[in-house]
């Protein structure tokens, strides 16, 4: 099995919501994996397994600074994401476009949709 066979893609790499909370906590921050690990319930061990498939996929760079390694978030690989999500935005383009047409045909009077009215009684009526 080649290396490149084992790597992780980025579709992967998100696919967990730890690594997506670690990328968010990289996103503005070079950070060590024991600040980064404070802010997880789960051990160093576990938070450096998460980097490492993050760095395999491109969305993590590290860099040794005297003896501890810091880790940065890499946007870059985002892009192969953001275009595959675009193709299904038509999906919602379409979607908000018959809403938008549903509520501006609406009739002002059907009240349907606001929920019952609010009726004011005098406290000697309760």
């Amino acid at each position: 099995m080649s290396s490149s066979a084992a790597k992780h893609d980025v579709f992967q790499a998100i696919a967990d919501p730890t690594r997506r909370k670690l990328l968010q906590l990289l996103t503005d921050q070079e950070m060590p994996v024991t600040a980064i690990s404070r802010h997880f319930p789960i051990s160093r061990t576990a938070v450096s397994k998460h980097l490492r498939i993050l760095s395999e996929a491109g969305l993590v760079k590290e860099q040794r600074v005297g003896r501890e390694t810091r880790y940065r978030m890499q946007p870059e690989p985002l892009a192969e994401l953001k275009s595959w999500l675009s193709y299904y935005d038509r999906f919602w383009d379409n979607k908000l476009t018959a809403l938008k047409r549903l509520v501006e045909t609406e009739q002002p009077e059907d009240h349907s949709l606001t929920g019952p009215r609010l009726v004011e009684t005098k406290r000697d009526e309760l």
